[in-house]
């Protein structure tokens, strides 16, 4: 299987289980590895015969910027399966970046990755 990667979308949303993360907002950050068989595509050099990554990098900001949810974990769910209704995706690899999460000590960055496919 093939692979298209979307890196670093970034999107302001109100997620998060603490009313302040509601109310105020934070940044997430997005990446995307969708899989599926280029090869078409590729032969007949056709759009349609793959993924229109920018219109899926649109809807995943969507979700990021829509309805809140408490966690991450839902987030990128919800994003997973926006990407699984393009019809040629196969698989979808999720990661949400919360790097602004309500930690209490010095780090980097909180994530969640998940993996789904078609059934």
């Amino acid at each position: 299987m093939d692979r298209v990667a979307l890196r670093g979308l970034k999107a302001r949303g109100h997620h998060g289980v603490f009313p302040e993360e509601r109310q105020e907002g934070q940044l997430f950050v997005v990446d995307l590895v969708l899989g599926l068989d280029t090869r078409p595509a590729a032969a007949d050099d056709d759009l349609a015969k793959t993924v229109h990554y920018g219109i899926v990098a649109e809807e995943a900001v969507a979700v990021v910027q829509g309805e809140p949810v408490n966690l991450i974990e839902t987030l990128a769910e919800r994003i997973s399966q926006a990407c699984l209704k393009h019809e040629g995706v196969q698989e979808v690899e999720v990661r949400v970046h919360k790097p602004d999460a309500p930690i209490t000590v010095p780090f980097d960055d909180v994530t969640v990755t998940i993996t789904r496919s078609r059934a």
